[in-house]
């Protein structure tokens, strides 16, 4: 009876807006006080998860993508796609999927694109006579396309709480990505073909112009890969590497970033989420350490054992589930809470812990733009000032093809593995 009033009550406090790491922290508490445990054992979790010199990628990439944000490098890459890109029919629309692509990449949040790419490229497209809806939908769809690319933060959180190699994950992620990309890519050249929309004739001249002014930011991201899995810098080491080199770049190369005035703030608003992940992720390992603990996956997994006999069921029915908690819960929270459940379920189906992660981070990803409650959906209303019901209608068409992707993703497991066997490196969180 006592549970179940602690149950109510915590249900009343989360209605009424209470922080999810507070409702989570509670839950982890109660659930090993009725449990007769220690809740040291929480403590000790957390002490084990700091020892892990893996978790110091994440303020280091965090800080570089804030840079990336307030800086002027979002124009420098719409233009350089644009340079690159505008020719084909389409064209700008495939400049603002790669755009949006590679700076939630960095970013690692994708309602940061919507708010800072989204500005600069809804005039653009609209200019070009783009359908606005086909505008809304395609920009607050195009969000979450960078989740999969390295150095993206969601890849890091989840390689921590999984204990799979990061390393293997980010390489893992580029082909599903790159797949995202390109479907959407597909679907924007064919509902152009017929509207005789203007393009940029490509042209030697403004490419190199566009690719001189983004010189010091093209390599960002062949640094982290070929650093990495060329095996001269670490994960880690590759965080601190960006980290710096876009703060060299960004304040004192192009000087979009004054050093007294802007980088404080900047240095402030990144440390500020960083803050909320590590808060959500203790409250979390709290709540996984109980269920692991009570056993809670192999009761999940007796109990769906009944009604789901075989991998491709148990692939369905998981990717439903994630598409409804990436609706409704940010993406670390769902990382931090529900990976630690479906991983040995996911063992006992046979499903490679790598793929898994993709299928994953692809799911929460589509949740964000998944009506009535995904939270891109609410952003875009926000940012474009349109009626939300407008954004779902929008959104449709796209949320469509990548569930395409995903089911692509989820039964082809070598787009994640393929790239994973070739280069192999070593499976550990260093």
């Amino acid at each position: 009876m006592t549970t179940i009033l602690f149950g109510i009550l915590l249900l009343l406090l989360a209605l009424l807006g209470t922080p999810l790491f507070a409702i989570i922290s509670s839950i982890a508490l109660l659930a090993f006080y009725f449990a007769d445990i220690d809740i040291s054992v929480v403590i000790i979790e957390l002490n084990r998860l700091t020892s892990q010199p893996i978790l110091l990628a994440i303020p280091l990439f965090t800080f570089a993508g804030y840079l990336l944000a307030e800086s002027n490098a979002p124009r420098r890459l719409i233009n350089l796609s644009r340079a690159l890109f505008g020719w084909i029919p389409g064209g700008v629309s495939i400049v603002a999927l790669v755009s949006c692509a590679v700076f939630t990449a960095f970013t690692g949040a994708s309602g940061v694109t919507i708010i800072a790419l989204g500005g600069l490229l809804y005039p653009i497209l609209i200019k070009e006579k783009y359908p606005e809806k086909f505008t809304l939908g395609m920009l607050t769809s195009s969000g979450n396309l960078g989740m999969l690319f390295p150095p993206s933060l969601p890849v890091i959180v989840y390689g921590l709480i999984s204990e799979v190699s990061i390393e293997q994950l980010f390489i893992a992620g580029i082909i599903p990505g790159l797949l995202m990309v390109f479907l959407l890519s597909l679907y924007s050249i064919w509902y152009v073909k017929d509207k005789q929309l203007p393009t940029t004739p490509f042209s030697v001249k403004n490419a190199l112009t566009a690719i001189r002014e983004s010189l010091w930011e093209i390599p960002l991201p062949f640094i982290i890969l070929f650093g990495i899995y060329g095996g001269y810098i670490t994960a880690t080491e590759a965080a601190a590497v960006t980290a710096f080199y876009v703060l060299v770049v960004e304040v004192l190369v192009y000087r979009d970033i004054d050093i007294r005035k802007k980088l404080p703030h900047v240095m402030r608003e990144s440390m500020v989420l960083v803050g909320g992940i590590l808060v959500i992720l203790g409250a979390a390992l709290g709540m996984a350490n109980y269920m692991i603990d009570a056993e809670i996956p192999m009761k999940i997994l007796n109990a769906m054992s009944v009604f789901i006999t075989s991998k491709i069921w148990f692939l369905i029915t998981l990717n439903l589930f994630l598409l409804v908690v990436g609706a409704l819960l940010d993406i670390f929270s769902a990382i931090l809470v529900v990976v630690p459940l479906i991983i040995p379920i996911a063992q006992n189906f046979g499903v490679d812990p790598v793929h898994l992660g993709i299928i994953f981070l692809a799911n929460l990803g589509i949740g964000y733009t998944t009506p009535p409650v995904g939270m891109n959906l609410f952003i875009a209303s926000f940012r474009f000032n349109k009626p939300i019901v407008k954004l779902y209608i929008a959104s449709l068409p796209f949320l469509v093809i990548m569930l395409i992707g995903l089911i692509l993703i989820t039964y082809i497991p070598d787009l994640s593995l393929w790239l994973v066997k070739i280069f192999a490196p070593t499976p550990v969180l260093r």
